[in-house]
């Protein structure tokens, strides 16, 4: 293997493990733990897309539609998600957040910013820069 190909591997390995434990350490920065990572995630995605059918939501969590169903089942429980009849489709249903859920994750991002932008103020100013530019590459390697 060429010097290269072993630094990339080295790159890619401590990468993904730093990603790994930083998202794990974002993740335990919980307002409501009654809410799962789970839910969180299909009422995010709700949120950024709108409303739309369980298979929809499914698919952009990448999730089986009875899996889904049982998440939709359990937010509208907690009042998180209604149910509407689909506009065109008599056979499906349109879920949507309540404003319960818009509080919720209003609240989640605030607290986890505020961990992070206490954890960003102990870093140098030329360690935030560096952080602000890998921001904008990892961005582009998750959207590539």
């Amino acid at each position: 293997m060429s010097r290269t190909t072993l630094d990339t591997a080295a790159l890619a390995h401590d990468l993904r493990l730093a990603v790994m434990r930083f998202s794990r350490r974002l993740r335990s920065q919980r307002v409501d733990r009654s809410v799962t990572l789970t839910h969180l995630a299909a009422l995010s995605t709700l949120k950024r897309y709108g409303p739309m059918s369980p298979g929809e939501l499914a698919g952009h969590e990448r999730v089986q539609p009875p899996s889904m169903t049982r998440v939709v089942v359990a937010l509208e429980g907690m009042g998180l998600v209604t149910r509407s009849p689909h506009p065109t489709d008599g056979r499906q249903v349109v879920i949507d957040l309540t404003p319960a859920a818009e509080d919720l994750l209003d609240a989640e991002a605030r607290a986890r910013e505020a961990w992070l932008a206490g954890r960003l103020q102990e870093l140098t100013p030329e360690e935030r820069e560096v952080l602000r530019e890998a921001a904008e590459i990892m961005d582009k390697l998750a959207s590539g």
